[in-house]
């Protein structure tokens, strides 16, 4: 979708479209009342009718007709944002959300509209752009590759926000321009989601990788079964010995020339999880392709981060395996050997991606990281914990938590924190190594988070529990069925807030 902005009245426009938006229990003001006008008081009419009152989300669509003179405008759509008092960031989101999926589902390829939330809700021009953009691309997003035909409505190729006060226009152009790279790394990172198992394997994450290096000016290091060999990533390769599909470890760098500690995100990237030897149930297996949704939000912040051009050195670590059952897979009682030297004793194969993040947060002490924050669909037990509503964050800095944690709620990428106790540790403790790979069903989370903390040391760090989150078996207003490709907008947000 190509967004822009044009200097203009709105009620001069011509186009097939035009997106409106009204408080719940107000009369229409600004755009909305001159556009009302040259309707003859249609808008109007409805409020006074009840049949469109202003709720939140609510739309009312409107087909102007030959007949009022002036006006050139094949439908009006107005969108409610609901109670004023009650306004946010998030509900410009889901007014621009709603409104541009719902013009999709008309067929309607070009539209105009106006921004959300700039008079009477308060917001900044620059930030209701970013709104504006981002919900408008991500509500449109379909992943249909793998079906044969043509699709059953065009999609909305291009959207214009009109804005009367020129000197507004620069800030809006600028909050256009980073919710539409943001939305497209967001966009990658569900692709990558929705991708089949077949298809979305170990070298394929590298090779996109690759490509973002290649398009963005970043480096790009793939390591291969040797070179984990070499620097003893005994975990990721034991999940890895069960599979026919290579791992891979992906170190993929932007901005190094800025100087100073890098801000190190790191993504779980099992590309299919089977359970392996402790083999999970058959239903709902399929879903397990997005076992690797961390490291699709991993590249997908890395790929904004560049196009944005945010000027910090940031490292974006993918550790990508597939976890199947073979005659050589790792087996419950086995122990293995990390990258720093300690040994994990396996309980449950299931509990697979603590083990791949052990090596790639011991690899990222060699980078002496101002903070790491590491995305992965870790625990069922946190799904029953916060369902689908929040992901679990965990940490061993209590500054940096609370920095995710905002970076979080900015975005409504909500983090909920969660203890990481000494008591979690105990569970863990094993009688032949130095730590096992489950402590059980109670704390399942803590117990998951416990065991990176071990690999995690003295570096300011963040787990991010996202099984809950990153996977939506519903539609809202920007957010599709299916992969979410959450932690992208989060972790952009905290690399350009981000203050040494």
């Amino acid at each position: 979708m190509n967004i822009s902005v044009l200097q203009g009245q709105i009620q001069k426009q011509r186009g097939s479209a035009l997106v409106l938006n009204l408080f719940q229990g107000a009369k229409p003001g600004g755009a909305t009342k001159a556009v009302d006008e040259a309707l003859g008081g249609l808008i109007g009419e409805a409020l006074a009718s009840g049949d469109f009152t202003g709720k939140r989300n609510e739309m009312l669509l409107l087909y102007p007709g030959k007949s009022r003179k002036g006006f050139a405008l094949s439908r009006v759509l107005v969108v409610g944002l609901g109670k004023q008092a009650e306004f946010t960031l998030e509900i410009a989101r889901q007014t621009a959300g709603t409104a541009a999926r719902r013009l999709q589902e008309l067929g309607v390829e070009s539209a105009l509209t106006i921004l959300h939330g700039t008079g009477a809700g308060g917001l900044e021009a620059e930030a209701a752009a970013q709104a504006l953009a981002e919900a408008s691309i991500l509500a449109c997003y379909r992943f249909d590759q793998y079906r044969s035909g043509t699709p059953e409505r065009s999609a909305l190729g291009r959207l214009t926000v009109v804005e009367n006060d020129a000197a507004r226009l620069p800030a809006i152009r600028r909050g256009l321009r980073a919710g539409s790279e943001i939305a497209r790394a967001t966009t990658l990172a569900r692709d990558l989601g929705n991708h089949p198992g077949n298809v979305a394997t170990p070298g394929y994450l590298a090779g996109v990788a690759r490509q973002l290096a290649r398009r963005h000016g970043m480096r790009c290091q793939v390591i291969d079964e040797r070179g984990m060999k070499k620097l003893g990533m005994g975990a990721l390769l034991g999940v890895a010995q069960g599979s026919a599909q290579a791992p891979r470890f992906i170190v993929l760098e932007h901005n190094k020339k800025a100087g100073g500690k890098p801000l190190v995100f790191v993504g779980k990237g099992v590309t299919f999880d089977s359970g392996g030897i402790s083999l999970k149930p058959g239903e709902k297996m399929e879903d397990m392709k997005f076992d690797m949704s961390g490291a699709a939000a991993v590249l997908g912040a890395m790929q904004a981060v560049a196009s944005l051009k945010v000027p910090r050195y940031i490292v974006g670590l993918v550790a990508a395996t597939e976890n199947l059952p073979d005659g050589r897979a790792y087996k419950p009682g086995d122990i293995l050997k990390t990258i720093t030297g300690k040994t994990i004793e396996i309980v449950n194969t299931d509990a697979e991606g603590r083990l791949i993040l052990a090596d790639a947060l011991g690899y990222a002490r060699r980078l002496d990281p101002a903070a790491v924050i590491d995305l992965a669909t870790l625990t069922g037990a946190c799904v029953v914990a916060l369902g689908g509503h929040a992901s679990g964050l965990f940490g061993n800095n209590e500054q940096l938590s609370e920095r995710v944690r905002l970076a979080g709620e900015a975005v409504n990428e909500r983090c909920w924190p969660l203890p990481l106790w000494e008591e979690h540790r105990e569970q863990i403790k094993s009688d032949f190594a130095d730590m096992k790979n489950s402590g059980g069903r109670p704390a399942g989370a803590s117990t998951g988070a416990a065991l990176l903390a071990e690999f995690a040391g003295d570096y300011p760090w963040v787990h991010l529990d996202i099984a809950g989150t990153a996977w939506s078996t519903q539609s809202r207003p920007y957010i599709p069925k299916g992969s979410v490709g959450l932690g992208v907008r989060l972790l952009v947000e905290l690399a350009r807030t981000w203050k040494k």
